[in-house]
């Protein structure tokens, strides 16, 4: 009856174990060029809370960086960045979606200078 007992608790001290194994995450700064103001980051950071595995979100306005946090095993950083550009933002090296893009209110668009306004005209 003792050894049944500790057959028991052996086994469950194993179940219990193997569901208490730790997620990992990752964190990575991503280059967000075009979020210049609070209108940006708002709706960034509400694109990106209907994302899935992502534990937090920082958007430095100034820098122009958002930091993610995320669980590895529900999602990746190419996974992020092309939300990402889907939300209508560059990330790094991932364009922004062109339809996305053309959503956004013109103060969340690249700024133009005049001079590459004149050479796109020329041509």
């Amino acid at each position: 009856m003792k050894q049944l007992k500790l057959c028991v608790l052996a086994i469950l001290g194993f179940v219990f174990t193997a569901f208490a194994q730790q997620k990992v995450n990752d964190k990575a700064v991503i280059k967000t060029p075009e979020v210049s103001c609070d209108l940006c980051k708002e709706r960034l950071e509400r694109y990106l809370a209907r994302s899935y595995g992502l534990l937090s979100v920082k958007i430095d306005i100034k820098k122009r960086t958002t930091t993610i946090a995320w669980l590895t095993d529900r999602t990746n950083i190419e996974e992020i960045k092309t939300t990402i550009a889907n939300a209508g933002f560059d990330a790094d090296d991932v364009t922004a979606e062109e339809t996305a893009y053309k959503k956004l209110p013109k103060e969340c668009k690249k700024l133009i200078s005049p001079a590459a306004t004149a050479d796109s005209s020329k041509n």
